[in-house]
């Protein structure tokens, strides 16, 4: 009995959960009309779809594909499109939430959707994924478009499936529509660091953040769980910039040197996938003990709900920057406040990719391509004003760095919905 009860306790709360008490905090700090904050714990709108597909031998597979779209007071819906096996429409609900967050911390004309296919990408030959994707979008494309939903690359997709995604779409529409989609290669109309951008804003604000707490960047010991695009691109940026990156790893484990790796000479998951274990390095630990080494940083860059009631007693760095989405639960959150452990979040830190986003769109719309020297000065500039308007609210509040951003982002969507006001 104890331990059926043990297990319930440490049952992962879903992202929908999380987002509505993350916006429950905010709320209590902020004079907002309750009406806006009952209509923001709940999606404008979920689409659900089947979604066949003819396999490789001739057989005939039915998979269900999702599209929450979650508030676009401030713009076009905007967010991430996974193949993944756990995709469900409480997930996408939850994670559009967070990128309705997102987009107003950065201050970007959007709002969130997230969605995706309940498959095991992994499963599918490079063909059947080509075909999936092309239904897929064929099934959705009354709900999105350059103005109205704009999907980008998530778990389980890459650039290549957003080339697709667009081409599919633009058949049907009669004309080429690269700004349907963003993350797309940048020979058609994708933009330059698009795919390093979420691993450079967590790279840029772990520095800022180091800086505010006075950790010398040479001085600063660095855990990184996850070696994939954010990971690896943060890990990258970090030690370019002399921290001191000690732990990296992949869903087989991690490596861990307390005297720095080099990160230069540790291949990528998107160069060789789930090879950070075979590097040589002194020691192997687990995902597990990464999240708890005696380190001044800690960032989860792989998955969500990570940090739990569990753990977060454990945790011994002083500085949590969230890489992925959703890697503290709530329970973990407060736990680790009352530690005294500054947890930097998702919605701000990882914003890169949405920002990068952003520069495609206007792009793709004005059919001029930035250079990658134009890309990283302006997201630079973005993340570094995204960030001082999150430290004045920490400051002036006495606030969690993640309360100050639901704080900014929440401010700024209640002051769209007032201006805009409730039709008819």
């Amino acid at each position: 009995m104890s331990s059926t009860g043990k297990q319930k306790e440490e049952e992962p709360e879903t992202a929908a959960e999380t987002a509505r008490r993350q916006l429950e905090r905010a709320a209590a700090h902020l004079d907002v009309d309750r009406g806006i904050i009952d209509r923001l714990k709940h999606p404008d709108q979920v689409h659900r779809v089947s979604v066949p597909l003819k396999r490789d031998d001739g057989e005939t597979d039915i998979f269900t594909g999702y599209r929450a779209q979650h508030d676009s007071v401030r713009g076009p819906f905007k967010g991430g499109m996974r193949y993944h096996p756990g995709v469900t429409e409480e997930e996408c609900t939850g994670l559009s939430m967070w990128m309705t967050w997102k987009c107003a911390v950065m201050n970007l004309p959007f709002g969130g959707a997230k969605g995706g296919v309940v498959v095991n990408p992994k499963e599918l030959s490079s063909e059947e994924k080509e075909r999936l994707t092309r239904r897929f979008a064929e099934e959705l494309r009354d709900f999105i478009g350059p103005m109205r939903d704009i999907p980008a690359p998530d778990m389980g997709t890459d650039a290549q499936t957003m080339a697709w995604f667009m081409d599919a779409y633009s058949m049907q529409e009669g004309e080429t529509q690269p700004g349907v989609v963003t993350g797309k290669p940048p020979v058609i109309g994708g933009s330059y660091g698009r795919e390093e951008s979420p691993g450079r804003s967590v790279a840029i604000i772990t520095r800022e953040a180091c800086e505010y707490y006075d950790y010398p960047l040479s001085d600063t010991t660095v855990a990184i769980q996850g070696f994939g695009s954010v990971g690896a691109n943060a890990a990258l940026s970090l030690h370019e910039w002399g921290a001191n990156v000690v732990a990296v790893s992949d869903v087989n484990g991690a490596i861990y040197d307390p005297d720095g790796l080099n990160i230069d000479e540790i291949p990528t998951h998107e160069e060789e996938p789930e090879a950070v274990t075979t590097f040589d390095a002194p020691q192997r630990v687990s995902n597990d003990e990464l999240l708890e080494l005696d380190v001044d940083v800690l960032i989860p860059a792989a998955i969500g709900n990570v940090l739990t009631e569990s753990n977060a007693p454990e945790v011994k760095a002083d500085i949590v920057v969230e890489g992925a989405n959703g890697p503290t639960t709530t329970t973990a959150d407060e736990i680790m406040e009352t530690r005294g452990i500054h947890v930097i979040p998702d919605i701000l830190a990882n914003a890169g990719g949405v920002t990068v986003s952003y520069f495609e769109w206007l792009q793709d719309i004005n059919r001029r391509q930035w250079s990658l020297e134009r890309v990283n000065e302006e997201l630079e500039s973005e993340m570094l004003d995204a960030w001082n308007g999150v430290r004045t609210e920490v400051e002036k509040r006495d606030v969690t760095w993640r309360d100050a951003a639901y704080i900014v982002g929440l401010s700024r969507i209640a002051e769209a919905h007032q201006a805009r006001g409730l039709w008819p």
